[in-house]
């Protein structure tokens, strides 16, 4: 069972329907979750049904519309759901907030037609998207994406690459971020593409260090036809598309981290209350309490974070985007950590895969990389605190 610690600061301020969400999560993680998770990870298993089983609780469109099906949660609401699975199981819940990225855009910007013709299906997790930004040569350097598109009529005809794509190979549909215009963010437009469109090619499965309940591949798009009318937005609408969806998707991946964290605080606190040395339970020995007790200390700190980021994100917050970019800093940086600390207080058995705090600890170390690298992160918090006089607030 996914026993949780209650922490003084755990959300006094969420609401009963927030509570309630996360009970429902608690409850679906450790019935469909827990039970599994190693084994995925073990053998490279992407669990569709299981995911198609979230689907039925609205876990797939959480923060898309109503009008499509979708559960119309706040980001807060989201990034709670997504804590709580991701104490068993931070890959495949990660995977589930990539999905409820490229569905709520396909929701929100998508021409009536392609967005009846997709979103039931997606937010229902019959079905499932991939989001495809990044490229071999265009990591951090999101506006240098070489990918284009270009119109032919009443179609356009995509040709690139793109690199580390989360589900690559098994989800159904694509967000494709392509140029169609000038050189750099302007030039950049966004499109719903058919995973099995004719010209597509998936490179070969990565093999990574986590994650290895969701396949990362590359794509290549050779002279790809698409309707015209699978543009999302208009032409040069993508990268503020793609900037805004990653705004969320900075706190989906920071919730994912606390989740890991919280995953990896239980298992700590649990083992030192079973595990003796020296005649006396690990958990009476005053070094290890204090471990314990920073590890909580900044779990809370980082959640509280994550949840005022949220809130600024569902506000409207002008300042949304640069306490987007801190609490994913923060809280990826604090959750790794507090996983490795987790797998130090257990010792040698912390480093075998009969317990689960080196999954946990290999699983959130992508989340420093992914939605931004930390180090774009500061690039983001520093360019706000040095262009802009007022205090962040």
């Amino acid at each position: 069972m996914n026993a949780v610690m209650k922490l003084p600061a755990d959300p006094a301020e969420l609401s009963e329907e927030q509570q309630a969400f996360r009970e429902v999560a608690r409850d679906f993680a450790d019935k469909e979750l827990a039970p599994h998770a190693a084994r995925w990870d073990a053998e490279g298993i992407f669990p569709r049904e299981t995911i198609s089983k979230a689907g039925e609780l609205g876990f797939c469109g959480l923060y898309s519309p109503e009008s499509v099906g979708g559960l119309g949660l706040s980001r807060l609401d989201a990034a709670v759901v997504f804590e709580e699975m991701a104490t068993v199981d931070p890959s495949t819940t990660a995977f589930m907030t990539i999905h409820n990225m490229a569905t709520w855009l396909i929701a929100s910007h998508a021409a009536p037609a392609v967005r009846d013709a997709w979103c039931p299906a997606l937010v229902s997790g019959q079905k499932l998207a991939s989001y495809c930004l990044t490229e071999p040569g265009a990591g951090s350097d999101a506006a240098s994406l070489k990918t284009r598109a270009v119109r032919d009529g009443a179609e356009y005809v995509i040709d690139g690459a793109k690199a580390f794509i989360s589900g690559a190979g098994v989800t159904d549909v694509l967000v494709v971020m392509a140029r169609t215009g000038e050189p750099g963010a302007r030039g950049i437009s966004a499109f719903v593409v058919p995973a099995d469109a004719r010209g597509i090619t998936y490179g070969r499965k990565e093999e990574k260090m986590g994650w290895n309940s969701q396949p990362t591949r590359g794509i290549t798009f050779e002279g790809v036809r698409i309707p015209a009318a699978n543009l999302l937005g208009s032409e040069g609408d993508g990268f503020r598309m793609a900037m805004k969806a990653l705004d969320g998707g900075r706190i989906n991946i920071a919730a994912c981290s606390l989740g890991a964290a919280q995953g990896a605080l239980d298992a700590a606190r649990r083992y030192l209350t079973e595990r003796s040395q020296f005649g006396k339970k690990l958990a009476e020995f005053q070094a290890l309490q204090f471990k314990l007790a920073d590890m909580a200390t900044e779990l809370v700190a980082a959640r509280q974070m994550v949840h005022t980021a949220a809130r600024k994100l569902d506000a409207g917050s002008s300042e949304a985007t640069v306490w987007c970019a801190m609490a994913k800093r923060f809280a990826t940086d604090a959750g790794f950590s507090i996983c490795n600390d987790a797998l130090q207080l257990h010792g040698g058995y912390g480093y075998i895969r009969e317990y689960p705090v080196e999954r946990l600890l290999r699983d959130s170390r992508v989340h420093q990389i992914l939605e931004g690298t930390n180090e774009i992160m500061r690039v983001i918090i520093s360019r706000h605190l040095l262009t802009r006089e007022e205090r962040l607030a």
